[in-house]
């Protein structure tokens, strides 16, 4: 029986992540949330856990009583998440969504030396914001680190048998979210309730706009650099609108593997919990006559300008991949919250890309410092709107 601890629990991919930890009998020993206390303390139970970790530490008092008489240790805050990534098990699934993630990671990479142990990673910012700290970490204890976003699930399992010396380019796919063809004139008048409808899967509300605005697309892409050991050039974005293909590589023959799906994470997320094997899955299977055609294009980098600055800062490196994704952190934030409009999230990234002071992304303080130093321009930016 594998056993395995989830950080995220009560998110889109954590409570399917759990479904499917049931459907093959992992064992769960620890879990994770934000602050959802209710659904934390059901699946805590449910499964039997160790130890829980509940990062608004404000909710400390209503978890434990809700676990009262059980014999659960509660822990809270950053420590507490390290305290949960660090735990003695097969797997440990990150998917909590932000700069948040990136920490546990490490420290979850630090505890564990044995290939037997691996590292699930749903948290775009780990590798955004440090992935050649986290790569070399990973490389040094042997320790395999399982993509769980559909796009990089595609390109590791197109990998798989074959010598990556051998590659000649990703082909990382894009729905091109719900605003696709749309103009810069009618983006300005995007609502939050048009950029939180995505045409094909059900998200988190901070993923949601990030595929609206491309900057999801953009942070995966910085994400494949790093997963797959690959300069900028060698990844193409196409959007796919119908995301049945979920990413392609092509070989230096010019032959193209692609896998493809319905657009269903489980998919993925199985992937990486049973991995290497491949099992039953709750999942509709694919029927292309049902599709009948699927459709290609480019995407349209001038609209969509956080795609745009995210190549530019895979280009640069150091630590400005991390200066742009908290700046569209606190950006997507802000627009949720109704004190930007939608076209400003873009703005605001481009020009912290444009204007930062990059530096070698050499150790994790580095990266947190530039991380707030991007966050404080944009508040400050915000502030004089």
């Amino acid at each position: 029986m594998k056993t395995m601890t989830v950080i995220g629990s009560t998110g889109s991919i954590g409570t399917q992540a759990l479904e499917v930890a049931q459907k093959h009998n992992i064992s769960i020993r620890g879990l994770a949330a934000l602050k959802n206390t209710q659904l934390l303390a059901r699946q805590a139970v449910s499964f039997g856990v160790e130890k829980v970790c509940i990062y608004d530490e404000t909710k400390k008092d209503e978890l434990e009583n809700m676990l009262s008489g059980r014999n659960i240790t509660v822990v809270t805050g950053m420590d507490g998440l390290c305290e949960i990534a660090c735990m003695d098990v097969d797997i440990f699934l990150n998917s909590v969504v932000g700069m948040v993630g990136l920490r546990p990671t490490f420290e979850a990479l630090n505890a564990h030396h044995s290939s037997d142990f691996a590292v699930a990673l749903a948290n775009k910012e780990t590798l955004v914001a440090g992935g050649e700290i986290i790569m070399a970490l990973a490389a040094e204890k042997n320790i395999p680190i399982l993509p769980v976003d559909s796009e990089h699930s595609a390109i590791f399992q197109c990998l798989r048998g074959n010598d990556p010396k051998q590659l000649s380019k990703v082909i990382l796919t894009a729905s091109g979210g719900p605003f696709f063809g749309r103009s810069r004139e009618e983006l300005s008048k995007v609502t939050v309730e048009q950029a939180l409808a995505h045409p094909n899967w059900s998200m988190g509300r901070k993923i949601t706009v990030d595929s609206s605005t491309l900057m999801n697309k953009g942070l995966e892409f910085i994400e494949a650099m790093r997963l797959f050991n690959v300069s900028p050039e060698q990844i193409e974005i196409v959007v796919h609108r119908e995301s049945v293909i979920h990413s392609a590589v092509e070989y230096q023959d010019h032959s193209v593997i692609a896998q493809l799906g319905v657009p269903d994470m489980k998919i993925p997320i199985q992937y990486a919990l049973l991995y290497p094997d491949r099992m039953d899955c709750d999942v509709r299977p694919l029927s292309l006559a049902d599709y009948g055609k699927l459709t290609f294009s480019r995407p349209d980098l001038e609209t969509f300008d956080c795609l745009r600055a995210c190549i530019k800062a895979a280009k640069s490196g150091g630590v400005l991949p991390a200066a742009v994704n908290g700046a569209n952190e606190e950006a997507v934030a802000a627009f949720l919250d109704g004190k930007i409009g939608f076209l400003q999230i873009g703005e605001l990234v481009s020009c912290v890309c444009d204007s930062f002071d990059n530096s070698p992304a050499d150790s994790l303080d580095t990266v947190f410092a530039a991380d707030k130093a991007a966050r404080e321009f944009v508040r400050s930016k915000i502030a004089d709107i």
